[in-house]
């Protein structure tokens, strides 16, 4: 009982210090003019809110237990990956269209949208810091097979993203003014593979918080994490307003491309007959 107090307690700080970062997102977008900050500080203000929730010293008599050294290690590879990625692309391209869109969309409410928006993204983000928190703190001495499971799972989700990352990157200096839609490599498999293996790695940190004994039934809840990225990805602000953008834009081409790869799931190409 006092560990599941602690657990609470932490996450509840933690929470609130995402909101504030995420109040620093705010100023940045308003004053820089440009979104793709905002993906950025999120990356990079979550994973050290992860890795700061992980190493928490509650309720061990050795700290830090090498549980929490490999949960924040493998949060902060993440953090560290996406985010240098995702600031390069934001320094390159300029405002995210699916955030110019809202902009639009909102007229001359947009300041204060953006404002509420975001901080709804803090509100969204604390299963996965959850997820984090509970992994790190699960009370089973040393490192066993459940661990490593987690572990090839996270490493092939921060690998499978940056592979999918370079394929596209690649395509886009060197196919993209001829109109055509990247389907190189594992885009020919799924039309979003990066963010197949973002779920993918919040899969294997949630992998770490199980427990089938029963004694430690507070980690299954670290299950919420994936989902809930999966339904921000899937249903939310992923793959929808992404493909209405692309749609838009290439019209037969990605319908085309849409009918004959798998969305989310990577999964053997539809022969492209029609």
């Amino acid at each position: 009982m006092f560990l599941l107090l602690q657990l609470l307690v932490a996450l509840v700080i933690a929470a609130v210090v995402f909101s504030m970062v995420m109040s620093v997102a705010t100023v940045v977008e308003r004053r820089t003019g440009n979104a793709g900050w905002v993906d950025t500080i999120w990356t990079f203000g979550l994973g050290a809110v992860c890795a700061g929730a992980a190493l928490a010293p509650l309720g061990f008599d050795g700290w830090p237990a090498a549980r929490q050294l490999l949960v924040a290690v493998l949060v902060a590879a993440w953090s560290v990956r996406l985010g240098s990625h995702i600031a390069a692309r934001a320094r390159k391209s300029g405002d995210d269209p699916r955030y110019a869109a809202l902009r639009q969309q909102w007229g001359r409410h947009a300041e204060r949208k953006m404002a509420i928006f975001l901080q709804m993204q803090a509100l969204v983000s604390i299963p996965m810091i959850a997820t984090a928190l509970l992994a790190a703190h699960r009370p089973a001495p040393g490192l066993g097979l459940q661990d490593l499971v987690g572990l090839a799972l996270v490493v092939a989700g921060i690998a499978g993203e940056a592979i999918s990352d370079r394929q596209l990157r690649a395509f886009r200096e060197t196919k993209a003014e001829k109109g055509r839609i990247c389907d190189d490599g594992l885009w020919g498999w799924s039309r979003h593979p990066n963010y197949f293996f973002e779920w993918l790695t919040w899969v294997g940190l949630a992998v770490i918080a199980l427990d089938v004994s029963g004694e430690y039934w507070i980690g299954w809840l670290a299950l919420g994490g994936p989902a809930c990225m999966y339904w921000l990805l899937v249903h939310v602000s992923g793959i929808p307003p992404l493909e209405e953008h692309m749609e838009a834009r290439h019209r037969d081409a990605f319908r085309a491309y849409k009918a004959r790869v798998s969305a989310f799931f990577p999964l053997p190409p539809k022969s492209s007959t029609a």
